[in-house]
């Protein structure tokens, strides 16, 4: 491995490390403002005088005067080297370090280095064209784009030419084996030479977070086809991996959202009118990659694709992309034949931050376009509405998700709770027809459930599930002990059995069910032996961890808003204004609170 890193990578490891993400793996941070403040891991305190600033990625200990960045903190904590720490942090964000061990290896690097130069070489070429046709500036000045916001994305122009680039690069040293690599010029069929792929184009660099030129896009001018070409995989571009736009919405340290829309104009637009967090997929649909990439950066995520047929198709495919990755993008709705480029040159910012306010959350939008592909006034729009959501549902694992969807969806179309159910359970679900007795039968479960069957509470079931995986795994209790105790569980029998596994951890290595059994009564243990006969399968039992928990919370924040509406019926009665106020305002924060975890 390279003993040194250019700045630029390591300044990419950096930005990608979220320095509060990381801290809070060592320390116990709690928010004061912007800020995050916590005991100092450098020397010891009783009184907490660590500040960590997520806006200027730094920590300082107003204490014993230690300080710096995320790769600062990380060295004088885990007592790493440079490199060590380097790693260990790219590692984190899958970022890929240049590594070789042999000869060939370091050829490679340093051939892929040979590419990004002659990727930067030909966008300057691409910049200066543009400068000098007036043919081009006329069209991206119709595009409303000025100097400004050209410089800014570095567009540039292909010339009419065969061959102009191709001799440029030749002439500034570059074989034409690398510059056919790079993607910018193609074979000719006859294998008689060489040709440039982008000609009489309006082009657009794309750049990665490192700030690389990896590629290009190519829009003509005219209304010839195809209206955009772009480079071709090559060792240094691949689609499906970038996102266009990502070296601007990795610069925003003050945004926590990022918009994905479809096009380079549709980026560009948004960004000439100030909102610098749109990104744009390659000429490709959304891949989970490009979505792993985006989540580096952002935190609120949001989808404004164009409103006809196939930009509905497109942002049903990226929300299952995202949903794939747990993330829960909002989609933006734009009026019918419009796209961001169009809508915010109409109507301006305001009505495009509006109408990112009125954005709608996964199961809205799948409502909201369902409704639009069926007719649910009459009965046979109502049953291919019911069986297209229950077939969307079905992927919904989260089981307090899939009951708050069910509920959501039967109060806005008026279809009945039980015909939704009946439809998303049908294929789990075989029916036994017995006269006066009907049945669904779990082909995979020792019981029988009756057609009107009532299931426990979603935060019982995501209870039970934890303590079994507590049960079975003593490294999940230890991950999970000091931020969600014993009395986080909400049912009092779970708890009881919480509370005496916690107990049992701490004092010796392993759990002895029947050790706990005679700590419990009857009806504990049948409880007990409930959770021990859950036939649980998780493929990434972290995840379901975050999942059970989060479900849990959720439940938490639901009874406390029935609490404060007892209390608000009851003040409101007695007329205590001060006291009604606390907790209207309390009320309001807890609705947010719902509506940001639904």
């Amino acid at each position: 491995m390279p003993n040194n890193y250019n700045d630029e990578l390591i300044n990419e490891i950096r930005d990608a490390n979220n320095i509060v993400d990381v801290i809070s793996d060592y320390v116990d941070l709690k928010k004061t403002g912007t800020n995050y403040k916590g005991l100092c891991p450098f020397h010891n305190e009783k009184t907490p005088s660590f500040m960590v600033s997520p806006t200027k990625e730094i920590f300082h200990c107003f204490g014993c005067g230690e300080g710096g960045d995320v790769i600062t903190f990380l060295m004088k904590h885990r007592n790493l080297n440079f490199i060590e720490t380097l790693k260990e942090l790219a590692d984190k964000v899958n970022i890929e370090l240049p590594e070789y061990n042999n000869e060939e290896e370091k050829k490679k690097y340093e051939q892929k280095e040979k590419l990004y130069n002659i990727n930067r070489e030909a966008a300057l070429y691409y910049y200066r064209n543009l400068k000098q046709n007036k043919n081009a500036l006329e069209y991206l000045k119709r595009r409303q784009l000025d100097y400004k916001i050209i410089n800014k994305f570095g567009i540039g122009f292909a010339n009419d030419s065969w061959d102009d680039l191709f001799k440029y690069l030749k002439g500034k040293g570059y074989s034409t084996d690398l510059i056919y690599k790079v993607g910018l010029i193609v074979k000719r069929k006859d294998s008689s030479g060489y040709y440039n792929r982008f000609r009489n184009r309006i082009i657009f660099p794309i750049i990665n977070i490192r700030g690389k030129i990896i590629g290009f896009g190519g829009r003509v001018i005219d209304d010839s086809l195809p209206k955009y070409l772009n480079t071709p995989d090559t060792p240094v571009f691949n689609k499906g991996y970038n996102l266009y736009g990502i070296n601007i919405l990795k610069k925003n340290k003050y945004y926590n959202r990022a918009i994905l829309v479809e096009g380079y104009m549709d980026v560009i637009s948004l960004s000439n009118y100030g909102i610098n967090e749109s990104v744009a997929s390659l000429g490709t649909a959304f891949t989970r990659n490009q979505a792993e990439l985006l989540k580096r950066y952002a935190k609120e995520f949001f989808i404004c694709y164009d409103s006809d047929d196939a930009g509905i198709r497109a942002t049903e495919k990226a929300l299952s992309v995202f949903y794939k990755e747990g993330i829960k993008p909002r989609v933006i709705i734009l009026p019918k034949g419009k796209d961001p480029d169009d809508f915010i040159k109409e109507r301006g910012i305001k009505a495009f931050e509006k109408a990112i306010d009125q954005s709608l959350n996964l199961i809205d939008y799948k409502i909201y376009s369902l409704k639009k592909k069926f007719d649910i006034s009459t009965s046979e729009g109502k049953i291919n509405f019911t069986k297209e959501i229950a077939s969307f549902l079905k992927s919904i694992k989260n089981e307090i998700e899939l009951d708050v969807y069910i509920n959501e969806i039967a109060n806005s179309t008026n279809i009945s709770l039980q015909a939704i159910k009946n439809e998303i359970y049908k294929d789990v679900n075989k029916a036994k027809d017995n006269s006066s007795n009907r049945y669904y039968n779990y082909n995979q479960k020792k019981y029988i459930i009756p057609v009107e069957y009532k299931q426990e509470s979603g935060h019982i079931v995501s209870e039970k599930n934890l303590l079994n995986l507590i049960i079975n795994h003593k490294n999940i209790y230890e991950s999970i002990k000091d931020n969600f105790i014993y009395l986080d569980f909400l049912n009092e029998e779970n708890r009881e059995i919480a509370k005496i596994l916690y107990e049992e951890y701490e004092s010796s290595k392993d759990i002895d069910i029947e050790d706990i059994k005679g700590k419990l009564d009857q009806e504990l243990i049948k409880t007990l032996d409930e959770i021990l006969n859950i036939d649980l399968v998780v493929d990434d039992k972290k995840k379901a961890v975050l999942d059970y928990i989060e479900n849990i919370n959720y439940y938490k924040l639901k009874i406390r808003r029935e609490e404060l509406k007892k209390q608000i019926k009851e003040l409101s009665d007695k007329k205590e204004t001060e006291k009604l106020n606390e907790l209207f305002i309390e009320y309001t924060q807890l609705n947010k609170d719902l509506k940001m975890n639904n």
